[in-house]
């Protein structure tokens, strides 16, 4: 089960790229009517033949990420040629504020910044708390103890990995000012309830989207929805740029601090009423300013984000019409309102308990079939050892004794490879492996 994680640690991670009760987590579990191929094929992790013939070559090619083409390549060697760089900077930030219709949009050098602006820009007291999941990188926790903040940690729900209001209701503090979710593996968080419940608080919204692009709910892009918000453009999101991050800001002061806070450049440019602008020449001393080869690489990858996360979701959602119907298999909820996208790979849930086999046993299964399936258990920030030393921090974290989501979710599912080109065949192959297998739970119970 080790390499199973480091297997896909570096594809999900953010430097290297789904209710709360015991009842609700075991609702989870219950899928469509089981069906199951006959027990006819020996599996080939018992010598039998595998499922998956397509070549490997051809394999790989479908699987690819990132996707760079002669668009990227172009693209930078005729900045190379022009010697002149930092041009494509506000065009990436123009068009990608066009794109997604936020007032204001800030480049910067990865996710991870501009989140540490983000938290800047809030300009909260020493000692203030932000409601955050557990379940999530550890820049969304971790940056905000630079500016005296302190993180409270919330669930996830189990139905859909991302943030459980339930959870977060009955954790509110009179300390808390804020409260940020994280929209995991591209599923939209519940914002229409979430921003009604931080509104009747009188809590400041925020949004972690770096899994999310082109994701919308009621046909508002996310990152809209809140006061703030970031994007990573890492080599592994869904829309890569190798590294680089964006934020978005609903108000022209949370835009100005969090700009000035990174780029020493910006505050010559703001109004004359501006009261960052006195700051020019120094900013607030960090200098966050994204690569021009990554922003050229950008606005060629947003001019087709659309159509790709069109084509990966049919693939999607012709694969798993067939493996929700197998015992045990279910998807991440998402609502008719809510279009999500995918990052890192396909993710199901997977009832072992029910079935009565192993993960470990359903992956060997699979790869033998010729499936790369994988896991990877996402870190509960809760339980790293920076959150328990309290010299870190203003006020000690409190650290939950349990977070049931997460451990739900992390315990029970599988990555399933996302197909970016049509490639029915493959997804046959891929439905015929899982059905080969169900049809063979005594033996896997034995792996």
């Amino acid at each position: 089960m080790k390499a199973e994680t480091s297997n896909v640690a570096s594809a999900v991670s953010r430097r290297d790229f789904l209710k709360t009760s015991g009842a609700a987590v075991a609702a989870v579990a219950v899928a469509a009517p089981a069906f199951a191929a006959p027990k006819t094929e020996t599996l080939a992790v018992r010598g039998g033949p595998k499922t998956v013939t397509v070549p490997e070559a051809e394999h790989t090619a479908l699987t690819r990420w990132p996707r760079y083409g002669e668009a990227e390549k172009q693209a930078v060697c005729a900045m190379l040629e022009s010697n002149r760089f930092y041009e494509e900077l506000p065009l990436f930030e123009k068009e990608w504020k066009d794109y997604t219709g936020a007032p204001f949009v800030k480049a910067h050098m990865n996710g991870s910044s501009a989140l540490t602006s983000m938290y800047f820009a809030l300009d909260l007291p020493p000692g203030g708390e932000v409601m955050v999941p557990s379940y999530t990188f550890f820049s969304a926790c971790l940056a905000m103890r630079f500016f005296g903040l302190v993180p409270v940690f919330v669930d996830i729900d189990p139905a859909t990995a991302c943030f459980n209001l339930k959870d977060a209701q009955a954790k509110l503090t009179p300390r808390v000012r804020a409260v940020e979710v994280m929209h995991s593996w591209g599923m939209p968080c519940e914002m229409d309830a979430i921003s009604d419940w931080a509104r009747q608080k009188g809590l400041i919204l925020l949004e972690d989207a770096a899994h999310a692009h082109g994701a919308s709910m009621q046909g508002r892009k996310l990152g809209t929805w809140g006061a703030m918000a970031i994007y990573s453009f890492q080599t592994s999101k869904v829309l890569p740029t190798i590294e680089g991050g964006i934020g978005m800001y609903q108000t022209r002061e949370y835009f100005e601090r969090a700009a000035a806070f990174g780029h020493y450049e910006d505050p010559v440019k703001f109004p004359k009423d501006s009261p960052v602008r006195a700051y020019e020449g120094t900013g607030f001393g960090q200098k966050y300013r994204m690569h021009p080869l990554a922003a050229a690489i950008g606005r060629q990858q947003l001019r087709k984000l659309d159509a790709q996360n069109a084509i990966v979701r049919k693939n999607v959602r012709a694969l798993n019409d067939r493996l929700t119907q197998l015992k045990g298999i279910s998807e991440p909820r998402c609502r008719p309102d809510q279009e999500r996208v995918y990052y890192a790979g396909n993710m199901l849930f997977v009832d072992f308990k029910r079935l009565g086999f192993s993960r470990d046993a359903l992956l060997r299964a699979l790869k033998a079939e010729g499936v790369p399936a994988r896991f990877w258990d996402y870190p509960q920030q809760h339980k790293l050892k920076i959150y328990s030393e309290a010299k870190w921090w203003h006020h000690p974290p409190t650290i939950p004794a349990t977070m049931p989501g997460n451990e739900h979710v992390n315990a029970n599912h599988i990555f399933v490879p996302l197909i970016y080109e049509d490639a029915p065949h493959l997804i046959e192959q891929y439905a015929r492996a899982f059905e080969k297998v169900w049809a063979h739970p005594d033996e896997l119970a034995s792996l």
